[in-house]
């Protein structure tokens, strides 16, 4: 197992809004015995796997389907933010179930295996036709991954950014972050999961690569140690937002709120935040 690390993260991006971000049906109760889950007396949440530090963290036990982190150890951030979601709602770290979902697949339209997946998944007004999001829990950048010593090491500017190659994970605000506010004169490299992405700009592949800011210190600090972040980019009207993702309707959704409500008014996720995404380090913003 990777030594756990605690990442560098502006403290503009630990922001958290307010702003509802999903619909879902008000439910009379937030009671965990009027609570209808995929399971009942227990709340399974959906994630994807490989789980990547800061977001997940403990090693997977021998045999485990987990890999690189494990989910259900409640370390890392998105781990720790869901257990105290569940606890909010009435359901002891034994009543958490944890299930593999691809990215892509759990914004997808359609009946789910989760009652809410947790996976840096961003608000997003297309996503939220067919899926409910919760309230912000994070709220986000995007950054610019380079290697050291190559030409696009150097560039200070947007405009200077158009002439390089950029790689990203499909499906992701990213990749709408390269093809909108970037905008190179080539198209970008897709790939099907980061790690391919990750693995194009480390064997140079790609000159580029972009990632929300703190899985940048991750591929920075452990995937390509030869990598710099080169900025990141501006933060836009409005903000990007990471959200939990719950079936469209969902009667859950209302009660997440209501728990991240709670979360915030008593310090809980402040408290969350400042464990596992402590450290201030600054990222200049590329513009």
């Amino acid at each position: 197992m990777r030594r756990l690390l605690l990442l560098a993260i502006p403290l503009s991006a630990l922001a958290l809004t307010a702003t509802g971000t999903g619909g879902g049906a008000v439910n009379a109760s937030c009671a965990k015995a009027d609570l209808k889950t995929v399971t009942g007396g227990k709340i399974t949440v959906g994630t994807d796997n490989p789980a990547y530090p800061p977001w997940f963290a403990g090693e997977p036990p021998k045999g485990s389907k987990w890999k690189i982190s494990d989910p259900t150890s409640g370390k890392g951030f998105e781990s720790a933010v869901a257990f105290a979601v569940a606890k909010q709602l009435g359901f002891g770290k034994s009543d958490v179930v944890w299930t593999y979902v691809p990215f892509t697949r759990s914004y997808a339209p359609g009946k789910k295996s989760f009652d809410f997946d947790i996976n840096e998944i961003s608000f997003t007004p297309a996503r939220a036709k067919v899926v409910d999001f919760s309230n912000s829990y994070y709220d986000v950048n995007q950054a610019v991954v380079v290697n050291k010593g190559t030409p696009i090491a150097g560039v200070r500017t947007i405009a200077g950014l158009r002439k390089y190659k950029f790689g990203v994970q499909i499906g992701t605000t990213s990749y709408n972050a390269i093809v909108k506010d970037i905008k190179p004169s080539s198209k970008p490299s897709v790939y099907d999961t980061n790690d391919k992405a990750v693995f194009a700009l480390k064997s140079k592949q790609i000159d580029a690569l972009v990632v929300d800011l703190p899985t940048a210190f991750y591929v920075t600090a452990v995937q390509v140690p030869n990598a710099k972040i080169l900025g990141q980019l501006p933060t836009k009207p409005g903000g990007e937002r990471f959200g939990m993702v719950l079936a469209k309707g969902s009667p859950l959704t209302a009660c997440v709120n209501q728990a991240l409500a709670r979360m915030k008014a008593n310090g809980t996720l402040r408290a969350i935040q400042t464990l596992w995404l402590s450290k201030v380090v600054s990222a200049p913003v590329l513009r």
